[in-house]
């Protein structure tokens, strides 16, 4: 299986697609200075404590202040808030806590106004990113992710991943670990530090307590809602999470980031740097490469399978409504089962992609095609399980109901990713009524009559939707042809599949968005 990692800059930002035999498996965007990213740390003040729930508000900047559960305060809690009063007085210097002197186990049944008062201030993890009305969600239990290791202050238990079967691997690792991770912190070896050196471990060991020793030196004089320690940007966080031996690709569009990515892997991966590559073609990436036709294909609330089944897919505020249908493929099996079981699989496999592409969260309730033989029904369940294995998040599946409905929970730790896919009219802006969809090519033919005429352009680039591209450069003497015998001067076209059927937009030779005149409609008056 082939993995690729496509980045697109944007103007603020970027686009990321993660490839899997080219097919879209995950996709993320991106902004600059984006905040209450998952895992970052902050100096947050308390605001509220509320008895009923057992839980805090606290103010780390956001609009809403993050929710804080007693839970989520962690059993070293108490050694949490002694370290921060010390390093805040300046009483202690540094990071290390070898001579630190650990605080009993708060109670697991306690009250949150035992231990938490209004104004206080306290660092915070983010577990859970805001979505929809909430603020973020809010942990003590204070974690510093690297590739093979996650790094836990103020703890000294050593945990494997469960996915690392072997028992003398887990034993390797087990001892290796505990030789050199530091006293009073706590190691979790991800599934990633299966049969790597003591040398790996050690480095990754010794750069997340660079990054604790670095956000407690910014602690000291960081004031209420400062971030003290970031986790990494998005591009980086998905590269550390998924470069392994199977990973081929990373092609990048712009060169800052390009650099960037360069540089990360040769800290994390040295022997890898030769898989980034810097794409220069004059297409859109992401439209070079079928990207934004997938994205398109993918986000709809209609979502075609290649046997000629379909999935709608609605999403509500309590939970997510995935209804499959057989479509066009009653046609061609022997018999209903047949073609339910076909479909269904299908589906399954379908679903669980849906899963990570849009990363559905919360309560999930797939409506499969009925089917009478219990054998096919348990088939579905566990082809959906085995889709979902590879799934990082958190989740549980019920076998399917007596009525066909399979229900599934996910964990949601960051908003739906969304994506329009239905196209406002431009000419319109969706009223109901357009001008005549024929009447485009009038209008090209008259921009670059006047671009070239009447402003001496000498090259244009005209990006526009593929079924006009097509238009254009159809036969031996295509349109695009017969502008260059009448101009004299070249129009390269581009295909672009964000842009609506009858939207298109002119670049000059640099590469700038020629601005067009707008044309003003002339009123028709009653009696005209």
């Amino acid at each position: 299986m082939s993995n690729e990692l496509i980045i697109s800059a944007t103007q603020d930002g970027c686009r990321i697609a993660l490839l899997k035999d080219k097919q879209l498996a995950e996709f993320h965007e991106e902004q600059d200075g984006s905040k209450f990213v998952v895992g970052d740390i902050y100096l947050g003040t308390v605001k509220k404590i509320v008895p009923g729930l057992n839980a805090a508000f606290i103010d780390i900047g956001y609009e809403k202040d993050a929710f804080l559960h007693y839970l989520d305060l962690g059993a070293q809690f108490a050694s949490l808030l002694k370290f921060t009063k010390l390093v805040r007085s300046k009483k202690i210097t540094g990071g290390k806590l070898d001579k630190f002197q650990l605080e009993k186990d708060i109670d697991k049944h306690g009250k949150m106004g035992q231990q938490l008062a209004k104004v206080q201030l306290i660092p915070v993890q983010v577990v859970k990113e805001p979505i929809s009305t909430k603020g973020p969600r809010l942990s003590c239990e204070l974690s510093l992710a690297g590739r093979y290791l996650v790094l836990v202050p103020f703890s000294s238990g050593v945990s494997i991943s469960k996915r690392i079967s072997s028992s003398d691997e887990r034993k390797r690792l087990q001892r290796l670990i505990q030789s050199i991770k530091p006293e009073n912190f706590g190691v979790i070896i991800r599934t990633v530090a299966e049969g790597k050196e003591v040398a790996e471990l050690d480095k990754d060991m010794k750069s997340l307590v660079k990054m604790w020793d670095d956000g407690v030196a910014r602690m000291v004089d960081a004031n209420p809602r400062d971030k003290v320690i970031g986790e990494l940007n998005k591009t980086s966080s998905i590269l550390r999470d998924v470069l392994n031996e199977s990973f081929d690709n990373v092609i990048v569009d712009d060169k800052k980031i390009y650099d960037e990515v360069k540089s990360y892997i040769h800290t994390i991966a040295p022997d890898k740097e030769k898989i980034v590559k810097l794409y220069t073609g004059k297409a859109k990436i992401f439209e070079h490469l079928g990207v934004e036709k997938q994205l398109k294909a993918a986000f709809g609330q209609t979502v075609s399978l290649r046997g000629g089944g379909y999935l709608i897919i609605e999403h509500t505020e309590a939970l997510h409504v995935i209804d499959v249908n057989s479509g066009n493929k009653s046609n061609r099996e022997e018999s209903q089962e047949t073609t339910a079981l076909s479909v269904n699989i299908e589906a399954a496999k379908e679903v669980a992609r849906q899963f990570r592409l849009r990363d559905m969260g919360g309560i999930i309730v797939v409506d499969f095609i009925d089917m009478r033989g219990l054998d096919n029904k348990k088939l579905i369940y566990n082809t959906v399980k085995e889709e979902m294995e590879a799934d990082k998040a958190k989740h549980t599946i019920l076998p399917l109901s007596k009525f066909g409905l399979m229900q599934i929970t996910r964990e949601r730790v960051r908003p739906q990713m969304n994506i329009a896919t239905k196209e406002v009219c431009p000419t319109c802006n969706g009223s109901g009524k357009i001008e005549a969809s024929i009447l485009v090519t009038d209008k090209i033919e008259e921009h670059i009559r006047h671009l070239f005429e009447k402003q001496n352009e000498k090259k244009l680039v005209l990006a526009l939707h593929p079924f006009l591209f097509a238009y254009y450069t159809k036969g031996f003497i295509s349109k695009r042809m017969k502008w260059f015998f009448k101009y004299k001067h070249p129009v390269e076209l581009i295909k672009d599949s964000s842009l609506a059927i009858t939207e298109y937009k002119f670049l000059n030779r640099d590469g700038e968005e020629i601005e067009l005149a707008q044309e003003k409609s002339t009123p028709v008056l009653a009696g005209d």
